[in-house]
């Protein structure tokens, strides 16, 4: 009785791991689109600031994947249901914070983008251990997670005195008008 049971059962077994494999073949054919919007210099992150190299290259290799329209997209997205759960990460971090159209962010939004960033590098919340189990190159040290964090900060506080002036430069055309 016991050895029915047991020859019942992997015959199932069979059939549903041949199911399965049916179905991963299947969902190959349903690729994620993989085209990157066309990048604006102008309205960059790394171009506006004028970042220094070693910063641009930390920025570009532990946030541009996600967060920018220069996407590299690795061999393995080619393989579904895996480029799913990649692309849901790309979609969603762009949406959240996107690099390549910087420019079209208010002061107000600017700012704080880059708090949210400064905190979520020192409290190693970016990048993502997902992606770093991949990625080694974005994989940032204490240090390195400080000079990113003290960067974000100081544009923060460059970027509020810009405004600032600006808003003491148009005050003064105002009343220069007026007489």
């Amino acid at each position: 009785m016991q050895y029915k049971k047991y020859i019942i059962m992997k015959k199932y077994t069979r059939w549903i791991g041949l199911g399965l494999i049916i179905l991963l073949f299947i969902l190959q054919f349903f690729q994620i689109n993989k085209t990157n919007p066309k990048v604006k210099p102008e309205e960059d992150f790394l171009a506006i600031n004028k970042t220094e190299a070693s910063t641009a290259k930390l920025i570009k290799d532990a946030c541009y994947d996600c967060h920018s329209y220069e996407t590299k997209y690795p061999f393995y997205t080619y393989v579904v249901p895996l480029s799913w759960w990649i692309n849901n990460h790309i979609v969603n971090g762009r949406k959240e914070m996107n690099f390549s159209i910087w420019a079209t962010y208010s002061a107000k939004k600017a700012d704080h983008k880059l708090v949210e960033s400064a905190e979520m590098v020192l409290e190693k919340k970016m990048p993502l251990k997902s992606y770093l189990i991949a990625h080694s190159e974005a994989k940032l040290s204490p240090e390195q997670q400080k000079q990113l964090s003290d960067y974000f900060n100081s544009l923060r506080t460059s970027g509020s005195e810009k405004a600032d002036s600006g808003a003491k430069n148009e005050k003064q055309e105002d009343e220069e008008d007026e007489e």
